[in-house]
């Protein structure tokens, strides 16, 4: 009998979490599988991106609605430093709204868009006020659905490239997870030169299957405690992470868990006020040495408080402060940079959810019980921008 996440089929089927559970378990051959699509089109990248690239007051904007957003979120801080180049991480729900705030029309631009079905109105919208308030723009856009718009109407677009990840990548349940992580893979190894830091993609893959085979039925004995809120803490790369991993477990559970995020810095300055017997705490630790003196810093202060039902360290390294504690160590990433952290973190982030969802008695594939909130964003109207020089 197939099973995925160690349950088996029929009773995933008949609990509305198949598609769920099927796209956070092949997330490893996702990735294996984008990084030869990328590598089987060097030629085509390389040839767009290096004369951008050699343009020192380039800006790019990376963009996206929902998690797609988060994507960018986490790789800014990656490529800001990389490129030496302007990187922003600017959602198309502003983008779209306030056009004329975020878009120069006097600096190069590439805006690169990400889109699991690549019909979000919004993300279809900014991709053309790019074209109209930004001349000489260049449009790179990752998506996972070769019928989405965004594809279809980038792909011989002049100044575009168009990247279509594997058709596994297209999740067909609620949520975003092969989706979300191949593209923020894509687009990593697209800005570096079509590879990713030690310890490489088949090692992360590895690694992380690892992982769910270890860590599995933890996370799944965790969402069986009834914790009403869910917090997440990550710094710089693992903040946008952090923001994934609530809206995945809002999302899932309809909302009956109240999930949110922060940085362990930013967390003392109000949002703390959150935390009661009822709180589970989550702390994304860094590797980066610096950054992580400050997580570490507030996993001992949110232990010593006692206030919270739980806290939870996510760790790839041991021997400190880290293992005084609730903590889950994740094997294989003990050297590796902070953004290879988001591989393994997201993926127990995504089990969580899910197992929570199902510990509540709701249906993952299909979370929104109102129909209210959708798979593809429904509702959105496009209001013509009013005549104006931006």
């Amino acid at each position: 009998m197939t099973r995925y996440l160690g349950i088996d089929e029929a009773s995933l089927r008949s609990a509305g979490a198949l598609l769920t559970a099927r796209e956070i378990e092949q997330q490893p051959d996702c990735w294996r599988r984008t990084e030869a699509l990328l590598l089987g089109r060097r030629t085509a990248i390389e040839g767009f991106l290096a004369p951008l690239m050699a343009e020192r007051s380039l800006r790019i904007v990376l963009a996206g609605a929902g998690s797609s957003a988060f994507i960018g979120e986490c790789l800014a801080p990656l490529l800001q430093p990389q490129l030496g180049r302007r990187v922003e991480a600017i959602a198309t729900t502003d983008l779209l709204s306030a056009p004329c705030q975020y878009l120069q029309s006097d600096v190069p631009t590439l805006l690169v868009s990400f889109g699991r079905s690549g019909s979000s109105p919004e993300s279809v919208a900014v991709v053309d006020l790019a074209e109209e308030l930004l001349p000489g723009c260049h449009q790179l856009i990752f998506t996972c659905n070769e019928h989405g718009t965004l594809y279809q109407r980038c792909r011989e677009r002049p100044r575009s490239l168009a990247i279509l990840l594997p058709r596994e990548t297209h999740d067909q349940a609620f949520a975003m997870t092969s989706s979300f992580t191949s593209m923020l893979l894509a687009a990593w190894m697209a800005f570096s030169s079509l590879r990713v830091p030690p310890p490489g993609i088949e090692a992360i893959a590895a690694a992380t299957q690892a992982l769910l085979a270890a860590h599995n039925d933890r996370l799944r004995a965790l969402a069986a405690g009834a914790y009403g809120r869910v917090v997440f803490l990550g710094s710089n790369v693992l903040k946008g992470l952090a923001r994934e991993a609530a809206l995945k477990l809002l999302e899932l559970t309809d909302g009956a868990v109240v999930a949110t995020h922060d940085s362990p810095l930013g967390f003392r300055h109000g949002p703390k006020t959150i935390v009661n017997r009822d709180t589970l705490l989550v702390v994304l630790l860094a590797n980066d040495p610096h950054t992580r003196a400050y997580d570490l810093d507030l996993l001992r202060e949110l232990r010593a408080d006692a206030e919270a039902g739980r806290v939870l360290a996510l760790t790839a390294r041991s021997g400190d402060a880290a293992d005084e504690g609730d903590h889950l160590l994740i094997g294989g990433f003990a050297d590796a940079d902070d953004g290879v952290l988001a591989f393994p973190y997201v993926v127990c982030a995504q089990l969580y959810a899910m197992h929570r969802a199902l510990a509540i008695g709701n249906s993952p594939d299909q979370p929104s019980a109102s129909g209210t909130v959708n798979r593809v964003v429904a509702g959105v109207r496009i209001h013509a921008l009013p005549a104006q020089d931006c």
